[in-house]
């Protein structure tokens, strides 16, 4: 989580935008969080420095006004800090313009997206952001936030509403749609965010439905660069190194890579090749391959890492017992279940991406990563584990992850202590754990999430034996012997 309000020292000057023109607003990104600004935004602010265009960005806040209020003092401007296995890099990016409360200002909000120099919308809300049920990708169509959007076409409250209605506005001016280019951790997003959009549309307007089935693009991406949380101390250390004061700054790993598919209404998009962005025609390998080998591991080690009493990744990936797992987990279980993208080693990838959780310099923590597990596993975790087990692979290794999930969402570790769970199921998931004491039992409550296990997996029976196995490993004898266990 980002760092909250930070008091300004006194003898420090606050951060300022640089002198300049500034460009037109072509963009509205919703959750404008650390990973945007660390990633999407630097691309940006990269392909107008190359090719100009009316390319800057409003951010959107759905609900709380805390990256407004420290973003507004410096004109939205902010310090990106590179952080190298041999030290920081600081650049000052100023591609966000302005910031939106959306619960605060909703009309204004509409009216952006109804403004026709906007051409994109883009999105980093995280997984639970789209109101969708992750094992089906379907529209949770009894999440209150739809609910509510249903009944106040003025004021929603969700992304998916917000994209409805905006498109909706465009339509009635006779303008075109804005492509909606959603840069979340999910499989096939482009996909998935159009098929919410579509269902939505259709439950308020058919015909609306069908104008943004025809006009509207989706495109599908993958992204892909480690952005640790800001914490108030490196706030300060920022300040004294370099005698200005940033309310608002992000770190992040020196690694970024950004496929994109070239899929944009009427071609209108920035020169984002200029800046090094892979446009491709289908970016599923790319994301598959970021997926399971980024994603699915970096939630095994946010688990299973917690639960050995590691709190970032760079000291699990040092634990050699942890380390052995994770290669086990590329080697055996995730790597045979993927298409590799087009001149690209999968095992020169997985080497590459190890040497990238062992930087020192990232303190990436494994609670940060734990969050959001019902929403995350799905895609991270469960579909490389089902496709293991259809075709008859080694699935001991992801299975021990889910395991470690079901554990670590009972709100205790290994030495007693509270585990602060954040999840949006955390009072329903933490209320079947207490509920199944027996590790047999805990497990056949929890396939029973048709939100979390598709039933396909849940009805397999070889994967709950092995589960409840696996749960009954981690709750007698620990993290460390379950999963030497696995990889010894």
């Amino acid at each position: 989580m980002e760092a909250g309000l930070h008091v300004k020292p006194q003898s420090v000057p606050r951060l300022t935008r640089p002198t300049g023109p500034r460009p037109g607003i072509g963009i509205v990104h919703f959750g404008l969080g650390a990973f945007f600004r660390a990633h999407v935004g630097i691309y940006v602010d990269e392909a107008m420095t190359a090719s100009g265009g009316d390319w800057g960005v409003v951010g959107v806040s759905l609900v709380r006004p805390d990256q407004r209020d420290r973003l507004a003092p410096q004109d939205f401007a902010y310090t990106a800090v590179e952080l190298g296995p041999e030290g920081e890099t600081t650049r000052i990016v100023d591609v966000v313009q302005d910031v939106i409360v959306a619960r605060e200002n909703p009309a204004r909000l509409l009216d952006l997206l109804a403004d026709p120099g906007l051409r994109i919308v883009t999105l980093t809300v995280t997984e639970k952001g789209y109101c969708h049920e992750p094992a089906t990708g379907a529209l949770n169509r009894t999440h209150p936030d739809i609910v509510h959007d249903l009944a106040h076409p003025d004021a929603p409250r969700s992304a998916p509403g917000y994209l409805v209605r905006g498109l909706a506005r465009r339509r009635a001016a006779g303008l075109p749609p804005f492509t909606v280019l959603t840069c979340d951790n999910l499989p096939q997003n482009g996909r998935m965010v159009r098929g919410v959009v579509l269902e939505l549309a259709h439950l308020i307007d058919p015909a609306l439905a069908d104008w943004i089935e025809g006009e509207g693009r989706f495109p599908a991406t993958m992204v892909d660069r480690i952005v640790p949380a800001t914490s108030a101390g490196d706030i300060e250390r920022l300040a004294t190194r370099t005698g200005v004061y940033d309310a608002a700054p992000v770190l992040h790993e020196p690694f970024r890579q950004w496929g994109v598919e070239d899929d944009f209404v009427g071609h209108a998009r920035p020169d984002f090749a200029a800046a090094g962005v892979e446009m491709v025609a289908d970016v599923t390998p790319f994301e598959d391959m970021k997926l399971r080998c980024l994603n699915g591991t970096h939630s095994a080690l946010a688990y299973l890492g917690y639960l050995s009493g590691h709190e970032t990744i760079a000291e699990a990936v040092a634990d050699p017992v942890l380390a052995r797992f994770i290669r086990h987990l590329w080697t055996a279980e995730i790597v045979p279940s993927l298409q590799a993208p087009p001149n690209v080693d999968l095992a020169a990838y997985t080497e590459a991406l190890f040497a990238r959780y062992t930087n020192p310099a990232i303190r990436h923590r494994t609670w940060q990563i734990a969050m959001d597990g019902s929403q995350k596993l799905p895609q991270r975790i469960l579909a490389t584990l089902a496709e293991n087990l259809v075709a008859g692979r080694d699935a001991r290794g992801l299975t021990l992850v889910v395991a470690a999930w079901i554990r670590y969402i009972g709100g205790v570790d290994e030495t007693g202590a509270a585990i602060d769970v954040r999840d949006p199921m955390a009072e329903r998931l933490r209320a079947l754990s207490e509920a199944n004491p027996d590790a047999q039992a805990k497990v056949t409550a929890f396939l029973g999430l048709r939100e979390v296990f598709p039933k396909a997996l849940a009805d397999t029976p070889t994967f709950a034996a092995d589960l409840a196995r696996a749960l009954a490993t981690l709750e007698e004898h620990g993290a460390q012997v379950a999963v030497a266990k696995v990889a010894p």
